[in-house]
């Protein structure tokens, strides 16, 4: 632009018709409903098995059985320090029922602690037994003769765990395994050398032990319940065996759990602010939604009722190799007759993907209510962003049989309450307040039953953040 040259500019045209934000005024909007992202397909809710119960309460009637000690023992850490909590010494089989807690501390205060590589072997099979071994943290294997000369793995223990407790109790006991750790692994030992020391000072444990010494063994099947005699494959007048069922003198009973909460709408909300959507009707819509959320959650967390609590331990396993493979899963399978459905968090069925990727393993999916839900040997596996996921990037996967019929894992729920909506779900009306507000209890009542306990096993430990 040369100097002294005149600067123009162009004049702004006048508007020649109606503009988009006016003409908004006078036009008709779309609107959806109102959305909620934590809305899940809650596929526990839809596929467990719904038992009616009346009176709120629902007993599980079982066989006798004299199984007895098969727990976890908890430990608290200061620093580099393991110590065991002294009342959790009674998970053990030898210290069931044993209640004398200045005995328990003193017992507790004589574990040894000791650390272990991957690969060192922590007690040798055919050895003498004279120590029980509680794990604090880290995986051991128990590795056995294979049938042709080879070693078996019989099986993977992990955090809370105990092993060689009979030491305690037999001073001829042997091992009948190798205890091998498969990763780091902390451990406290209890010498049984230890114990009979404290039992020559301590007349209640020393009656404890002598008790238990001078039981006798009570005839049970493999389960742990009282035997039924009988007799098969005889011939001629042979004396046929007299029996009878006996039952548990004290069966476990589940009460109804409770969800609720109170829906508040002000009235001048639901009289002018009504069209084209019910206000009313969209504030219960997602309140129910938030309290179905909450049931499933409870259902798989909560410490009475929850698949992960109420699953026994002899039916939890730990991964082989720490992330979830097919023989993982087969394992799970084997526990139990006539599995219904897996159960596992997005993360881990990520984790499965890639584990049968690797092998070039392609699972079989199947339609359910139009999803595609993927398998393995035939049963289904579920999403559910229930199941928790620990800060080291674990999680859990739940295997059950379902159903009264089969012995398996039943909800429980109580249809017919007044002003029910859906079964067991109902919405009351509380009043106006001098404020003019609304008031609704929005209430849900669930639990859930594990009829007998090979219906319900959990892969625990499962690591989800492995990729190769």
């Amino acid at each position: 632009m040369s100097v002294g040259e005149e600067i123009r500019t162009e004049e702004p045209k006048p508007q020649q018709s109606l503009g988009t934000s006016a003409a908004r005024n006078l036009a008709t909007t779309t609107k959806s409903a109102p959305q909620m992202q934590e809305i899940s397909s809650r596929w526990l809710l839809r596929m467990l098995p719904w038992v009616n119960v009346q009176g709120g309460t629902y007993r599980v009637n079982r066989r006798l059985s004299y199984s007895v000690g098969d727990g976890r023992v908890t430990f608290v850490k200061t620093g580099d320090r393991v110590q065991v909590i002294p009342a959790e010494l009674g998970e053990l089989p030898v210290l069931r029922g044993y209640e004398d807690q200045e005995v328990l501390q003193d017992l507790a205060q004589r574990c040894e602690q000791r650390e272990f590589e991957p690969g060192q072997v922590l007690a040798s099979f055919g050895s003498r037994a004279d120590e029980a071994y509680l794990l604090a943290h880290g995986r051991v294997e128990k590795v056995g003769p294979g049938p042709y000369g080879g070693d078996a793995v019989l099986g993977v223990l992990a955090d809370g765990s105990y092993f060689g407790e009979q030491a305690l109790l037999d001073a001829e006991a042997m091992w009948e395994y190798t205890a091998r750790a498969a990763t780091a692994c902390t451990v406290l030992v209890l010498p049984r050398r230890e114990l009979e020391q404290i039992a020559e000072r301590a007349e209640s444990l020393d009656a404890h032990l002598r008790q238990l010494r001078t039981v006798p063994q009570q005839r049970t099947n493999k389960y742990g319940e009282k035997q039924i005699d009988l007799s098969a494959g005889h011939v001629g007048e042979a004396e046929v065996p007299g029996t009878f069922v006996d039952y548990e003198a004290a069966p476990r009973e589940y009460e109804l759990s409770v969800a609720q909460t109170v829906l508040r709408v002000h009235s001048r909300v639901a009289d002018l602010y009504n069209q084209p959507m019910n206000q009313t009707e969209h504030q219960l819509r997602l309140t129910v939604e938030a309290l179905k959320e909450r049931q499933e959650h409870e259902l798989v967390n909560n410490r009475e009722f929850g698949l992960l609590h109420n699953c026994e331990y002899d039916q939890r396993i730990q991964p082989h190799d720490g992330a979830p493979g097919p023989d993982d899963l087969d394992e799970l399978l084997s526990r139990r007759r006539g599995s219904k459905l897996f159960l596992a968090h997005p993360k881990a069925i990520a984790a499965f993907g890639r584990e049968c990727n690797r092998r070039g393993l392609v699972p079989e999916s199947v339609d359910i209510a139009g999803n595609r839900i993927p398998t393995w040997r035939g049963v289904p596996l579920f999403p559910c962003n229930k199941i928790p996921v620990s800060d080291a990037r674990t999680t859990s996967i739940i295997c059950m049989r379902t159903g009264e019929a089969e012995q398996g894992v039943v909800g429980l729920q109580q249809a017919g309450i007044p002003d029910e909506i859906e079964p067991s779900l109902s919405v009351r009306f509380m009043g106006i307040s001098e404020q003019a507000i609304i008031s609704y209890l929005v209430t849900t009542y669930y639990s859930a039953a594990v009829l007998v306990p090979d219906a319900l096993g959990v892969l625990e430990n499962v690591e989800i953040g492995r990729w190769q």
